[in-house]
């Protein structure tokens, strides 16, 4: 019975195996700035609009490999994207110019670009009656795909006599077996995942049998950002996004300057926020039990209240410093893979992978100004007016989710 239930989970442990290794690929390029400075006589301008250059192609990849899901199936997209990221992570084993890793980086960038998206749909069909719980796993997975690739790369960079020897083989710098140790897992995984699955999951015969000329058009896509409720929940999203990459983003520096930690000190906190990810487990799970709005609303309001504790009581002490900076993880983990839950059970079912390539599309454009714009309010005034702008659009986005969760009980009780 116990391996009967484990192999239930087969598909979700292989797609959180890879999106642990898009975020671990993703989050290894920042700690080898200074390696591939080295290596390339490359200025910080330089090195950062490469990093620039292959977010926006994984941003950029969000819509079109939704779309594609939606008429070929989740399982070619998911193998396909893993399988490129792979070739472009192999690439940069070897010396070659600065031009090559640039391309490669784009080619990686591509290659993981696909795979949240459709990920989120093959995992919502696959366990309809489990969705919140599952993308829990799948998102606390990937995000210690994140804390992971910092340490492998101080390993590989001071690696012990043992290790130093192997790495000897490479035809280049020790940092390329970060690269190689991805490519290999990245080529292995599509591998797996191809042979096992494809065919099988009800997401992929769903496609296959669907008649010639029944593929949504772009018109259909657009068409959904016309109904009330799922621009209503965009926006929330967004808002409680774009408080949390603002935040994040200043919040080393807000700490040391304006709460008077040391810079260790300050770090460490910070790391505190990605801890709290194990709540992801917990709140998806929940989201199925009691639905999605409470614990929506529970999540942000929670990160919402944290937030305000941050901007008023800069100087509260480290002890009270660490359960604000806590709950705010607690909250702002908490609401991502409810929303995903919920963004499944909103979409029409024909629509799910355009439909959601639209919300990441969306989500991940406007966010990415939060860093910006906070960066301007402080320039112009001061870290707690930014930061306080931030606790603004969390309190509006807070609203808007209390707001959608009552007129869907109202919707409920008409029905």
């Amino acid at each position: 019975m116990t391996k009967g239930r484990l192999a239930d989970y087969d598909v979700l442990v292989l797609v959180s195996l890879i999106w642990f290794l898009a975020k671990f690929v993703r989050y290894a390029f920042p700690p080898l700035f200074g390696p591939l400075q080295a290596t390339y006589g490359i200025s910080n301008a330089t090195v950062g609009s490469a990093f620039t250059g292959f977010m926006i192609v994984y941003a950029l990849m969000q819509f079109p490999s939704g779309v594609v899901a939606d008429w070929i199936g989740s399982v070619r997209i998911v193998t396909l994207g893993v399988t490129v990221a792979g070739v472009g992570a192999l690439a940069l084993v070897v010396d070659s110019p600065f031009p090559v890793l640039v391309a490669a980086m784009l080619v990686i960038g591509a290659g993981t670009g696909v795979h949240k998206t459709v990920a989120v749909r093959l995992i919502a069909r696959t366990y309809p009656d489990r969705t919140g719980r599952a993308l829990g796993i799948h998102d606390t997975l990937g995000t210690f795909g994140g804390v992971a690739a910092p340490t492998a790369v101080v390993v590989f960079l001071s690696a012990p006599p043992v290790l130093a020897r192997a790495l000897d083989v490479l035809p280049g710098a020790d940092w390329r077996a970060v690269f190689l140790s991805t490519a290999l897992a990245a080529l292995a995984l599509a591998v797996t995942f191809g042979l096992r699955f494809r065919g099988r999951l009800p997401d992929d015969r769903r496609e296959r049998s669907r008649p010639a000329g029944a593929n949504p058009g772009i018109g259909a896509y657009l068409e959904l950002l016309r109904d009330v409720r799922f621009g209503a929940f965009v926006c929330v999203s967004i808002g409680v996004a774009f408080a949390n990459n603002g935040l994040l983003a200043f919040l080393p520096l807000y700490l040391s300057r304006v709460s008077g930690l040391s810079t260790t000190t300050a770090s460490l906190l910070y790391s505190l926020f990605f801890w709290m990810a194990f709540v992801q487990l917990v709140a998806g799970d929940l989201s199925d039990r009691v639905g999605r709005f409470p614990v929506l609303v529970v999540t942000a309001a929670l990160a919402s209240a944290a937030l305000l504790g941050i901007v008023f009581v800069p100087d509260a002490g480290l002890i009270a410093l660490c359960m604000l900076i806590a709950l705010f993880g607690l909250g702002a983990h908490g609401f991502n893979p409810v929303r995903g839950a919920y963004l499944m059970e909103l979409l029409p079912d024909r629509l799910t992978g355009g439909g959601l390539g639209i919300f990441r599309s969306l989500l991940m454009g406007v966010t990415a100004l939060a860093p910006s714009v906070v960066g301007l309010v402080v320039d112009a005034s001061s870290f707690r007016v930014a930061f306080g702008l931030l606790a603004a659009v969390l309190a509006v986005a807070t609203s808007g989710a209390v707001g959608l969760w009552v007129t869907e009980s109202d919707t409920a009780r008409q029905t």
